[in-house]
């Protein structure tokens, strides 16, 4: 070895030692380890800990290790808000991520909130998260309900103008929120020629389900919303698909994630219709280079194929490294002026985190399921998505006016 490799090695393994050594950058994941979102859970869990990882291989955090510390939120409000709590006047955690539940998000966002810690959505779609119960602590990674019917509509108007939708929708925050979103955008808000049920959570039973499916079979209505996520759009849809409903009508799932695909299998879901904010072949379509590399990374530790789930968590984690070297401190409100405005390219094309809301405008598309044959010749037996329409996010996303009449509305001041 020549003296200046030797250096360059010396230097290195100082560097190494510094960043072993150096105290902990705690940051904490508030996420469903059991429930009806257990799956969609575990994904995050898989993302973060890749994230945190790769992070730490490369120096940490201005020198500084980081520190995964994780807590099961069993998606109920009350236990992930006593988490947020506990790991961050307990643990010491200087940020906490996690969601999949609205209700346990806003909650647990609260939480943080009365602690000046900031708290990351991961999966929150209900538009309240960084709406009506939107803070300055709280930002959202992935799209909203909004943006989410904004772009279903798109499509659906192109392609099912004159036929009657059914709704069914799981009966709290988020359920809520997309179905006012969709009816508002698709112009279905006509609840007698576009019905609707909503099922009960987060305890709904398959029968709830049958019953449902029967009403909605019943109506002779041409597209099915199933406003339902996780476990429960699993158990549903095999319920229509034993009905022959996945045959006489086009079923939609606003929003659609891998696992959920994954759970059902290709030949039930094939020709469903939802939207996605990203999904792991989008960025070999695209020519995304570090969204590849992220599915790749992701694909051999695990086996497994990323979900929308898993790159919201691994999205995070990096973003508020890079927020806290651009700010040269862990201080929630120097992040936080470094994260509001700022636009950067990570695992798809641009995006940005908006001052006004810290919600975060990205491309969002509507995808549908390929053929069961297409899906299997995917080596992890995952390629389920076609992009079949896209908006871009400044289209899809509220715009300052339509929040702040949101917000008004709710009896809450028209900034955070």
């Amino acid at each position: 070895m020549s003296m200046k490799s030797a250096i360059l090695s010396a230097f290195l393994l100082l560097i190494a030692s510094a960043t072993a050594h150096a105290e902990a950058l705690k940051i904490g994941l508030n996420y469903p380890q059991t429930g009806r979102y257990k799956d969609q859970g575990l994904q995050q869990r898989l993302g973060a800990f890749l994230a945190v990882d790769e992070i730490n291989a490369a120096g940490g955090v201005l020198g500084r290790p980081l520190e995964l510390v994780i807590r099961n939120s069993r998606s109920d409000p009350e236990r992930g808000a006593r988490n947020t709590a506990e790991m961050i006047d307990r643990d010491g955690v200087r940020m906490v991520f996690g969601g999949v539940s609205s209700a346990v998000a806003i909650a647990s966002g609260k939480a943080a909130r009365d602690r000046g810690i900031l708290y990351f959505g991961t999966l929150t779609y209900a538009n309240a998260t960084t709406g009506a119960e939107g803070h300055r602590y709280m930002f959202r990674e992935p799209y909203n309900a909004w943006m989410t019917a904004k772009v279903l509509s798109q499509y659906l108007t192109r392609h099912h103008a004159d036929d009657t939708y059914f709704y069914i929708t799981a009966d709290y925050t988020w359920g809520w929120s997309v179905e006012d979103s969709v009816r508002r955008f698709s112009g279905t808000e006509d609840s007698q020629r576009h019905p609707g049920v909503r099922t009960p959570f987060p305890r709904a039973l398959v029968s709830d389900f049958r019953h449902a499916l029967e009403q909605a079979q019943a109506s002779g209505a041409k597209v099915l919303m199933l406003v339902l996520f996780g476990d429960d759009m699993v158990r549903a849809l095999t319920v229509a698909h034993d009905m022959g409903l996945t045959e006489t009508m086009q079923i939609v799932v606003p929003n659609l994630t891998l696992g959920m695909a994954r759970q059902v299998g290709p030949t039930i879901m094939s020709g469903v219709v939802g939207a996605a904010p990203w999904f792991w072949n989008l960025p070999y379509e695209k020519g995304y280079p570090r969204g590849k590399a992220f599915v790749e990374a992701f694909s051999q530790r695990y086996d497994m194929r990323p979900s929308s789930s898993a790159a919201s968590a691994y999205s995070i984690v990096y973003q508020y490294k890079d927020a806290v070297e651009r700010a040269g401190t862990t201080n929630s409100e120097a992040v936080i002026r470094a994260l509001e405005g700022h636009h950067y390219r990570f695992l798809k094309d641009e995006q940005y985190w908006r001052a006004f809301d810290h919600q975060n405008v990205q491309t969002v598309y509507v995808v549908r399921v390929k053929d069961r044959d297409a899906v299997v010749a995917d080596p992890y037996g995952s390629d389920y998505f076609e992009i079949i329409d896209a908006m871009a996010g400044d289209q899809a996303a509220q715009t300052r006016e339509e929040w702040e009449t949101r917000r008004r509305q709710s009896g809450k001041p028209p900034q955070l």
